[in-house]
């Protein structure tokens, strides 16, 4: 069986995992962080991203046993001391949410957009988005969302977009 050695939300995992075992599976079954939820299983929906190496996977389709020697962040473990992070404070703000099942995988989606674009448009926050599906919100307030947290963050230079 082989053996990773992982970051998760800035903790230390060394751990035995079957090579098939997928890394969604591990982060809710085996560490707990059920955050990250489990939606289509077919990388479809995109409500399991997280963020590996600062990076949007879709923990689904990734084997636990690729995230070895490397960082990974669930929704989790965004934010500091408490505080939220701006694009989950955003999210709560704008209302970018209805049942909330997508929002972990759309938030750690809209991290990396930012990330590679820190003042997209909305057209480019949509084609950001697009591999994360909601089926309740229509996306207006989601988009509104991700355009407030690039403002704060682009205000909050020090503030890094990935934690």
């Amino acid at each position: 069986m082989p053996r990773i050695r992982v970051e998760v939300d800035g903790v230390p995992y060394d751990d035995d995992v079957e090579p098939r075992l997928l890394l969604v599976h591990y982060l809710r079954d085996r560490l707990g962080k059920v955050g990250t939820p489990v939606g289509c299983d077919t990388t479809n929906c995109g409500a399991c991203t997280v963020l590996m190496e600062g990076l949007s996977v879709k923990s689904c389709s990734v084997p636990a046993v690729q995230a070895d020697e490397r960082q990974v962040t669930t929704v989790e473990g965004l934010g500091m001391n408490g505080t939220p992070h701006p694009m989950q404070r955003a999210f709560h703000e704008a209302h970018a949410l209805q049942c909330g099942y997508c929002t972990p995988g759309m938030i750690m989606a809209a991290i990396d957009l930012l990330r590679e674009n820190p003042d997209p448009s909305d057209e480019e926050i949509r084609e950001g988005l697009e591999g994360n599906l909601c089926r309740c919100t229509g996306y207006q307030n989601i988009v509104r969302a991700v355009r407030a947290a690039a403002d704060e963050m682009r205000r909050q230079p020090e503030r890094e977009v990935t934690p």
